[in-house]
């Protein structure tokens, strides 16, 4: 008999299996994004984003109002459109209106700040924030834990919640508050306002990615 070469293929018998038998599809970049808001979509008044106010027509909060803007975005520099914000800080004597914030005789409660706020972000991602600079309060007198001026964020998307806080630059307290130094110093950055004008700072948060807004 004639010699014959065999061509001899090797097969792990779950190629064709494991391989698409239909052209991939890409997926739109908004079904990607599970942090954008999922309907029904809240209504949100824009008198909500204004919290020195409790109302049109009603006298201003005291204190220092201050506005805020930025932009929500994902990992990779994409607005995350039409997400819900809720905001909420202390008043100017770094006191919340809310009851289980202890009765202080040096922070009193402010009849004109409610101190909470709701917004949408809109198709560029972007919100805008009227409020007043928080004080600062004695979180615990027993290790004289002083918490620095903040404002909290809470970002409610496809139904996820994340929550922030944004500091203020400058404010020597920071460096003392026991949440700030928990953050790795390289990222602590991400969570302080960057002023744009006097009274005015600009706060973004990223969702997720390397360069995620800590949570």
């Amino acid at each position: 008999m004639p010699n014959r070469t065999l061509n001899v293929v090797f097969n792990d018998r779950e190629s064709e299996t494991r391989t698409p038998s239909q052209p991939l599809v890409v997926i739109p970049a908004e079904a990607r994004d599970r942090y954008s808001a999922m309907p029904p979509v809240p209504y949100v008044s824009a008198a909500e984003a204004d919290l020195t106010q409790i109302a049109p027509g009603r006298p201003r909060a005291a204190g220092q109002a201050i506005v805020v803007v930025g932009r929500v975005l994902d990992e990779d520099g994409r607005p995350v459109r039409r997400t819900l914000l809720e905001v909420w800080n202390a008043n100017t004597h770094g006191r919340y209106s809310h009851s289980g914030d202890t009765p202080r005789p040096e922070a009193p409660l402010d009849p004109n700040f409610y101190g909470f706020g709701r917004l949408m972000t809109d198709d560029d991602g972007s919100y805008r924030l009227k409020t007043i600079k928080p004080g600062a309060y004695l979180a615990r007198s027993d290790i004289d834990w002083w918490r620095p001026p903040h404002v909290h964020f809470s970002i409610i998307g496809g139904g996820v919640r994340l929550v922030t806080q944004m500091y203020f630059p400058d404010e020597p307290l920071n460096a003392k508050d026991h949440i700030h130094m928990i953050i790795p110093e390289a990222d602590r950055h991400r969570v302080i306002a960057v002023p744009v004008e006097p009274f005015a700072f600009r706060f973004d948060i990223v969702v997720r990615g390397c360069h995620q807004t800590l949570f």
